[in-house]
């Protein structure tokens, strides 16, 4: 089977008019210095059903016979598939059966029920879900709709490449999010056709990284693990298609740890004023790892915004104390009235708001006479960290960290 061509994306996206949206541009005006130019983002966050997949999914499901819609269809997925593929359902007027890990997040299992299908828990991970459900595939006669590896998938999700051809046409530096590879391969397919110049490089969480591997290898590897908050793009094998469109297209993948995925969360909500989910904010999180490496002007593209709140509220205090927010350390001071009042006026004139105080006697590193103090803060950054430190030295309280 050849690669998606430009041809076939273009059709989609005609296809697609009246079903998606076409997001908008966002300028970041924040992230520019650390690249030396213009860093734009393509805001799939605010497409229907919150990511991209309603894209492909509805191209999938409309190139159905009408035999094959009658029997229904049916996928597998931890949130944005699955409600894309109810939501096309629903739109083609076809049942919609999806199967989603057993931990799936309340609201992505709320929407996809929302949006019209039938949902079963199955499984600790996607991959004993991915199975369940084309066994049920296997039973009823229902389609399996793959969640990338499938042309139609690709050709769906490439209408995002054209979009941004369009909206930025001096693009240098295309950055996708990278899971299945169905959003890069197709977002590649369309943009090197358009522009063979432009670099497109996927981005992956380091501890869900199934393509460097692969490429490597020549072929599909499956990792034996995959854990990250960015559940989104935790897909432990490539598929065949997707594969062959990443390994012939996409200019590079690169990697981005834990601490850079809940800076990119928080960077996306206090500065853009945008709720994106871990998996969708991967390709901002290469920015803040990876400075300098992308020529400007770039686009990353924020693939979806569906996250559970209390994993926001994890995800920004991850976020807020891989950014230096927070600052914990423990004081040594005399055992006497008045002591923790000192320390905290002290904290107050240096401009640190306090979180927790705890005030202890028993502790093997004490001597006698003396206390220990611990606070946790909340700074301006880490410059602020280390003069709120310095300063409570200075002012003959020993800091123990």
């Amino acid at each position: 089977m050849g690669l998606v061509s430009v041809d076939t994306i273009r059709e989609t996206r005609q296809l697609l008019s009246t079903v998606v949206r076409n997001t908008p541009m966002e300028h970041a005006r924040d992230l520019e210095s650390a690249h030396g130019g213009p860093v734009h983002l393509k805001c799939e966050n605010l497409q229907r059903t919150g990511s991209f997949k309603i894209r492909g999914a509805y191209a999938r499901i409309h190139g159905l016979s009408e035999a094959e819609r009658a029997r229904g269809v049916v996928a597998a997925s931890a949130g944005n598939h699955a409600q894309g593929v109810a939501l096309a359902a629903s739109l083609l007027d076809t049942k919609a059966t999806v199967f989603m890990p057993e931990r799936a997040p309340l609201p992505k299992l709320a929407a996809t029920r929302g949006y019209g299908a039938e949902v079963h828990l199955h499984g600790a991970v996607l991959e004993e879900t991915l199975a369940e459900a084309k066994a049920f595939a296997e039973r009823t006669g229902a389609v399996f709709i793959h969640p990338f590896d499938h042309p139609d998938i690709i050709a769906g999700q490439g209408t995002v490449g054209l979009e941004i051809l369009e909206q930025l046409p001096e693009v240098a530096t295309v950055l996708v999010a990278t899971g299945g590879g169905g959003l890069v391969g197709g977002v590649a397919a369309a943009v090197k056709a358009e522009r063979p110049d432009v670099h497109v490089v996927g981005v992956q969480a380091e501890e869900a990284a199934a393509f460097p591997r692969s490429l490597a290898s020549g072929g599909p590897v499956r990792l034996e693990r995959t854990q990250t908050m960015a559940d989104g793009i935790a897909v432990g094998e490539p598929g065949p298609v997707s594969f062959a469109h990443v390994n012939s297209l996409v200019d590079d993948v690169v990697t981005v740890g834990e601490e850079s995925l809940s800076r990119a969360v928080l960077q996306c909500l206090e500065r853009r004023k945008l709720v994106v989910e871990p998996a969708g904010a991967a390709a901002v999180a290469a920015l803040l790892e990876h400075e300098k490496m992308f020529e400007p002007p770039v686009v990353a593209v924020l693939s979806g915004g569906n996250v559970d709140p209390l994993l926001l509220l994890q995800i920004i205090q991850h976020g807020m104390t891989a950014a230096g927010r927070y600052l914990h350390l423990r004081l040594c001071v005399p055992d006497r009235p008045g002591s923790l009042v000192s320390v905290l006026s002290r904290v107050s004139e240096l401009g640190a708001n306090v979180l927790d105080v705890e005030h202890s006697r028993i502790s093997g590193r004490l001597a006698m006479g003396e206390v220990e103090i611990a606070l946790k803060l909340e700074t301006r950054g880490p410059d602020h960290c280390e003069t709120v430190a310095a300063q409570l030295q200075r002012a003959g309280f020993t800091v123990m960290f």
